[in-house]
């Protein structure tokens, strides 16, 4: 991931200015982050477009901003195109002429082509702004489920900012936001429109009959097109259903690929959890089986602990659930980048899409539980999409998240709802129609108990006692007497625990402004649910907790219902006490075939 500054007609064009877009986009280190093998700066009267590139592709000479022929279009772009080859050849028939071997480099020539209606052609992940020097307009637009963060800001002086994280506009727009995700913005209009139109965003009920083989087909091609890397890489491996898969499937066809070519066709993969957590036994389990070079790091909940400030700060939220499960990410980014190693393939989006969160299992209809996915799709770019972006770039690592192909949503978004519903009595267990698609007899993905192993949220994968230690450290950091004031000091996304109460502190030091609060989502969830699931099982009511074992009756390890409320649970201080910092029990030394 890299990381982009736009500051588009602002009053001052003054060396100054740039001076301070420079400041804000590498010097005060605050998007250099996520992109520290190249800067760039292009100025065009009162208009800025700042770069932090991480090369994944074309190394060599893909530096950004990018041009059109004439330099008369200028591009920023964070993310990758997946077709740009396909689109290249066509733009290279149409008599288009490239600088660079850059995936992005397609951009401004589609524009060229087509105006401000391409951005559909774009298979990939992506955040872009994009500057026409020739009428002094400009367009920005996000990727169709926000795989990439983005956010736009205005300033007093009638400029508009956009930029990768919170931290390029918090001290300079007196308000910002959330750039919606597939959407574009036009300096012609001065507004957003939605270029992502699939289907299944109306939450209108689908029909399609279930077909194991064409889903396995759409989710293999949608992993082989992201092995498209001039770097080294792996795959985060945590054991589970949906991380197991796409470990399974890299491996599986990495041998033929371009990747193999440059640096082996053995398989890296890399897992983060306490000490005997359930993640790192199935994980090592998993790479066995492949015969993946494993890296294991084992972390301690003092290591996560003393992380949290440095987490809110990265991923610039207050959310529980978030903190909770990008904690673990963010330590073991930090390990994977030491090794070499600039782009990880990850598992997110599968439980939105296929209802694999363990409160589906109460879904009492298939309508409720089709338009419940749609919910969870739309909202991801405030959550996961947000973990597993925000947590990798802070070390300059890249994710990328096959099941949120945008061909592969369609095809698993028009599947019959009745397919996906969960059946104890016919042993259909969350996610089943994925299982049973990659439940291959004759030349098998997985070992079959990886294969139905039961969900586990990350945050509560890498060691239950992770959730626990958090609680913990919360309760000697947060009163009681602090907790009855709490609606009085954030009226807006009030915390109901002292963990939420704790996050909302540090978040609020960070980024004070009250455009900051708004561009976290709020609302009642139980096991990760929306608000409107709730309404499923009358107890979650009174057990309200984003974690997969607050889903009493179904969890294997669910909390015991003697124990009240989560949020009162009472631990000592102990557990936190007297530990060993963080390792890795991984192969001796990561092997990079020349």
């Amino acid at each position: 991931m890299c990381g982009i500054l736009a500051v588009l007609g602002c009053s001052d064009d003054s060396q100054a200015k740039r001076v301070r877009v420079l400041e804000l986009s590498r010097r005060h280190v605050l998007l250099k982050h996520r992109g520290p093998d190249w800067s760039g700066l292009y100025q065009h009267g009162d208009n800025y477009l700042a770069h932090q590139r991480l090369a994944i592709i074309d190394p060599a000479s893909g530096d950004q901003p990018l041009f059109n022929e004439d330099q008369t279009v200028v591009v920023t772009v964070n993310g990758e195109i997946y077709n740009h080859e396909e689109l290249r050849k066509r733009l290279t028939a149409a008599g288009h002429k490239f600088r660079t071997g850059s995936d992005c480099d397609v951009i401004a020539h589609l524009y060229e082509e087509h105006g401000e209606d391409f951005v559909d052609m774009l298979d990939g992940m992506f955040s872009f702004v994009l500057l026409d020097t020739r009428n002094n307009t400009y367009i920005a637009a996000r990727d169709a489920i926000g795989i990439t963060s983005l956010y736009i800001g205005w300033g007093l002086d009638g400029s508009v900012w956009i930029s990768s994280e919170l931290k390029g506009l918090n001290d300079d727009c007196e308000h910002f936001e959330v750039f919606p995700p597939g959407h574009l913005y036009s300096s012609k209009t001065g507004g957003f429109k939605r270029w992502y139109n699939p289907l299944w965003f109306a939450e209108t009920i689908p029909s399609t009959p279930y077909d194991p083989l064409v889903l396995r087909r759409a989710f293999e091609n949608a992993v082989i097109k992201r092995l498209m890397t001039d770097v080294p890489f792996g795959v985060l491996l945590s054991g589970g259903l949906d991380s197991s898969l796409v470990a399974s499937i890299t491996a599986r066809y990495l041998a033929g690929t371009k990747a193999a070519k440059q640096w082996g066709a053995q398989l890296h993969s890399f897992c983060v959890g306490l000490e005997g957590s359930p993640d790192l036994k199935a994980a090592r389990e998993v790479a066995d089986y492949l015969g993946t070079v494993h890296h294991e790091f084992h972390f301690t909940v003092q290591d996560g602990i003393d992380a949290i400030e440095d987490v809110i700060y990265h991923i610039e939220t207050y959310d529980v659930t978030t903190i909770r499960a990008s904690t673990p990410m963010f330590l073991m980014s930090r390990k994977i980048k030491s090794l070499g190693v600039k782009m990880v393939i990850s598992g997110e989006g599968s439980d939105e899409i296929f209802g694999g969160y363990l409160y589906f299992h109460k879904a009492p209809n298939k309508e409720e539980f089709h338009q419940e996915t749609c919910r969870k799709i739309k909202a991801l770019h405030q959550y996961d999409c947000l973990r597993a972006n925000k947590s990798t770039s802070a070390w300059g690592l890249e994710a990328r998240v096959p099941f949120l192909d945008k061909e592969f949503i369609n095809v698993a978004m028009s599947i019959d709802p009745e397919a996906k519903m969960i059946n104890m009595d016919q042993k259909r267990i969350e996610k089943w129609i994925l299982r049973r698609a990659f439940d291959d007899e004759e030349h098998p993905y997985l070992p079959k108990h990886i294969l139905y192993r039961q969900k586990e949220q990350f945050s509560d994968g890498v060691g239950y006692s992770w959730i626990d230690g958090l609680k913990a450290h919360a309760e000697l950091h947060v009163t009681d007497k602090m907790m009855l004031h709490a609606e009085h000091i954030f009226p807006h996304n009030t915390p109901v625990t002292k963990e939420a109460y704790y996050y909302r502190m540090i978040f609020e030091r960070f980024f004070p402004q009250n455009s900051a609060k708004l561009t976290v989502p709020g609302g009642a969830s139980i096991a990760c649910s929306t608000a409107k699931a709730i309404e499923w099982d009358a107890s979650w009511s009174n057990n309200l907790d984003p974690s997969g074992r607050a889903a009493l009756g179904v969890h294997n390890a669910a909390y015991k219902k003697n124990m009240g409320p989560v949020g009162q649970v009472k631990l000592g201080p102990n557990i936190i006490d007297n530990v060993p910092r963080m390792m890795d029990i991984s192969a001796s030394e990561l092997v990079i075939q020349g």
